[in-house]
């Protein structure tokens, strides 16, 4: 074996005992007589010494030429260390060593790989076997592989079986691009990689396999930020004879499992909030419920008052921001500026100060009295020492502008804490979204998903009212997960499709599957999907999901450290009976 011990095990019980340790060389410390490495593994670090009364010459002079991220292996004796130190699990002992072996000698590193690197985004995600060196990474892959472990366990014990479907599939229209795979096989033809699993869960339901998961890749050829990468993984889940209530109940269990066993944290409480209240409450359907902020409607309160901003918007809504009247003039302008961005796109914002002896100061003063700013503190829940920040508009537009603004201001505050986790349902989703650019309609979910009971009939009258039987599950202002009951019956699906605009002959030639697969017996069904990435990242007290994958995408989808994606040479287009027109 090249090693008995890792470099994070040793303590003072290994005393007096022989080890040998393999491992990078994280620094080389020469005081003339003496000289220390610090070896490094993904366990931790030992400090070895060499001295001149207990170590040959010819070693003590080959520690002098060893340069930092070299691969070594040593032989020698645990003892006591002089100088101990209390951040390290090793930092009571060290190794006297008797024997080095240089295993790969390494060029200087282009960014020091240390927990505070000197190594910007890009020149670390080019060396990104470098970057996972460092404890930050390497920790975030060991935290992402826990919770999937977790997530595994919880699965399997509740009778779930885990199910592998194909990669290579094909493309559809509804969602987002797909990547598409030429066949060399069948001239002229495409594989697509899958966006979700979707109907092959279905047709699993179909099968008998009623409790089914997955971890699995899952790809979208869509512009990124942040909390998306080309190519994500999904938890992926589907369960028969269930309703909505079935689905919930399982996979609260999941998450509580997850932050009671991942974090230590007991949640009691998922509440649960509809589509609708959700915007009306906070404008958006992923609200962080960590702090309060709720919009007030103030229509009743701010019009008809010969102020011709709020009489002329369709919707004039505030929210109270505890403890900003301490804003200055200087920083409300500066906050004003921030919401006119064009990320933003407001055109300015009326605020009120709440002042210390009850009485209330605002930017439009001339136009209300203090009894109608008294009933905008009373809409917007303010109290004494709170600003309110009042917006006006088309109502979609200003809900989610106030949106972005009550999340600015959380974010100012101190409000949205990375260990404080919030979970709520948002439930009732419309079935349908209206694309104001073409006029036609398209699933807000997928095509698969269920209207509630009773709303079928709806959809030829007026489809915009319908209610999807569909949820997210939203952690701390992000949807972690998503999901549906599903149609099970080939009639209500051929509706679903006609309402969707397609033709009878193209859902046939697009889902004709699972349609028919449908006139076999099909079980009730629906299940869910968490985004693995984004649910690791928000456990770990972050947003940015690349930090907790191992080889990520840059904001352009591309990977630096392989060159990726990237030409194909001319015989492999032939091959594929391709033509590159650059033209």
């Amino acid at each position: 074996m090249y090693r008995s011990n890792t470099c994070g095990e040793l303590n003072v019980s290994y005393i007096g005992k022989k080890v040998t340790l393999c491992g990078w060389i994280q620094k080389v410390r020469d005081k003339g007589f003496v000289a220390w490495i610090d070896l490094r593994d993904r366990y931790g670090i030992t400090q070895l010494v060499f001295d001149e009364e207990r170590t040959s010459k010819e070693l003590l002079e080959l520690v002098r030429t060893l340069g930092r991220e070299t691969v070594i292996q040593i032989k020698g004796t645990v003892i006591e260390r002089a100088s101990k130190n209390k951040n390290i699990p090793t930092g009571e002992i060290e190794v006297l060593v008797s024997e080095l072996t240089i295993l790969n000698e390494s060029l200087l590193p282009p960014f020091t790989v240390e927990d505070e690197t000197d190594g910007g985004e890009d020149i670390r995600m080019k060396y990104r076997y470098l970057d996972i060196r460092r404890n930050p990474v390497k920790e975030n892959l060991i935290f992402r592989h826990k919770v999937s472990m977790e997530v595994r366990k919880y699965l399997s014990d509740q009778g779930f079986i885990d199910v592998e479907t194909p990669y290579l599939i094909k493309s559809t229209p509804e969602g987002a691009r797909d990547f598409v795979v030429p066949s060399r096989m069948n001239e002229g033809q495409f594989y697509a990689l899958p966006q979700s699993p979707q109907t092959f869960k279905q047709l699993l339901m179909v099968g008998g396999m009623d409790k089914y998961f997955q971890i699995v890749k899952c790809f979208r050829d869509e512009d990124l930020r942040a909390d998306r990468q080309p190519e994500f993984t999904q938890i992926d889940c589907e369960m028969a004879f269930v309703e909505q209530e079935d689905i919930l109940n399982t996979f609260e269990g999941l998450t509580k499992h997850l932050l009671k066993e991942i974090k230590g944290v007991e949640i009691v409480n998922f509440p649960r909030i509809t589509y609708d209240d959700a915007m009306k409450c906070y404008g958006n359907d992923k609200p962080d419920i960590r702090f309060g902020m709720e919009f007030g409607e103030l229509n009743e309160f701010a019009k008809h008052k010969d102020f011709n901003v709020f009489n002329s918007a369709e919707l004039v809504v505030g929210i109270a921001v505890p403890g900003a009247n301490t804003y200055t003039r200087k920083e409300i302008d500066k906050l004003i500026d921030w919401m006119k961005r064009p990320q933003v796109g407001a055109l300015g914002m009326v605020y009120c100060r709440c002042n210390d002896d009850g009485s209330y100061k605002s930017s439009v003063d001339k136009f209300y009295a203090q009894e109608d700013l008294a009933k905008w503190a009373e809409v917007t829940g303010a109290n004494t020492g709170d600003l309110i920040c009042v917006l006006s508009g088309d109502k979609n537009k200003v809900r989610a502008q106030l949106s972005a603004l009550r999340m600015e201001m959380a974010e100012r505050l101190g409000l949205r804490k990375a260990d404080e986790f919030a979970p709520l349902w948002v439930i009732d989703f419309p079935l349908l979204e209206l694309d104001e650019e073409t006029g036609n309609y398209h699933a807000m979910h997928h095509p698969f998903t269920s209207p509630k009971p009773g709303q079928l009939e709806l959809l030829d009258t007026n489809p915009g009212e319908v209610k999807a039987n569909a949820y997210d599950l939203v952690l701390n202002g992000n949807e972690i997960g998503g999901g549906s009951i599903r149609i099970y019956d080939k009639e209500t699906q051929a509706t679903m499709f006609k309402h969707l605009g397609f033709t009878p002959k193209e859902a046939k030639a697009q889902f004709g599957f699972l349609m028919d697969a449908f006139q076999y017996g099909a079980p009730p069904h629906g299940g869910i999907a968490f985004g693995l990435d984004r649910l690791v990242s928000i456990l770990g007290g972050q947003e940015t999901i690349r930090d907790f994958i191992a080889f990520p995408k840059n904001n352009s989808g591309r990977d630096v450290m392989i060159d990726a994606p990237a030409n194909i040479d001319n015989e492999q287009l032939k091959e594929l009976n391709l033509k590159l027109d650059l033209d």
